[in-house]
């Protein structure tokens, strides 16, 4: 039987890596037709929310308000050691000041914002920007400080701004699990069949990525916002890791006390049911 499966997942490096082999048919697709967009990740996090994707990357910040929709998959998800987002700004503040600033998110419903709230409760105010326009708006003064995420990362210093706290860092310190920032999720209510054909074919994409990390390079570098090979490929090397691959129980258990910390918080009312596929 043939499925149409629309199909949504951001231009960063990590995930243009993953998907390729998906997007350009170069591993069986098992008669699945995907209709494919790549969109900044708070605009695809917005399409879950409205139920628009039926297989979609979304930060895990959002996945804890569509997980009675939505189901994880094994394989595609960024979790992960020192990987996290950074606050960062062009001035030095100090710890005690840091409640008072202005601070520029890539999205409410991303998990760095959800990061920012874990490692600083008393920051109140947040202005929402594209991820990649969070540093010109520091360098502009239209903000004190920023959250930054993706190729960002590497490129910060050269722009004259100085980190104030890796948000991640604080997660792993707090809690002792790997960061969770991203994973991939389907439509709970679309037929088994279809589902575990899915997640079979989101695996194999992962596994043709690791086992042939050169074939994707013209793909991932037309989606980049961050053009030079060498950035690429260390947002590669930190994003894609044993956890893409598996989430394996210790991934699990990560994504688990997100939602007991989310819940115990009133982030969300209750704890969904059947979070993981399979």
């Amino acid at each position: 039987m043939s499925y149409i499966v629309k199909l949504g997942f951001s231009p960063c490096p990590n995930d243009t890596f993953i998907f390729d082999a998906i997007i350009n048919h170069k591993i069986d697709t098992e008669g699945i037709d995907f209709i494919c967009d790549a969109e900044d990740i708070e605009q695809l996090n917005l399409r879950a929310i409205d139920e628009d994707l039926d297989m979609t990357k979304v930060s895990f910040s959002t996945f804890l308000h569509i997980a009675d929709k939505y189901q994880l998959l094994d394989a595609g998800s960024a979790l992960g050691t020192n990987c996290g987002p950074l606050l960062i700004s062009k001035n030095v503040y100090k710890e005690n000041e840091i409640a008072d600033l202005l601070i520029g998110i890539p999205g409410k419903y991303t998990t760095a914002a959800l990061l920012l709230k874990f490692a600083y409760p008393e920051v109140k105010n947040t202005l929402e920007f594209r991820f990649n326009h969070i540093e010109k708006k520091i360098l502009k003064d239209t903000i004190d400080a920023g959250v930054i995420i993706h190729e960002s990362r590497f490129t910060y210093q050269e722009k004259g701004l100085r980190k104030i706290a890796d948000l991640g860092e604080v997660w792993e310190q707090k809690t002792g699990f790997p960061i969770p920032l991203g994973g991939i999720v389907i439509k709970k209510d679309m037929p088994e069949e279809l589902k575990i054909k899915l997640a079979r074919i989101m695996k194999n994409s992962v596994e043709y990525a690791f086992k042939n990390p050169e074939s994707s390079a013209e793909f991932v570098k037309e989606h980049a916002f961050e053009i030079e090979n060498d950035v690429i490929q260390q947002h590669i090397r930190l994003y894609v890791n044993s956890y893409t691959k598996s989430l394996g129980t210790k991934g699990r258990d990560a994504i688990k006390f997100l939602f007991d910390y989310a819940c115990e918080n009133k982030i969300i009312d209750h704890l969904p049911e059947n979070i993981f596929l399979g």
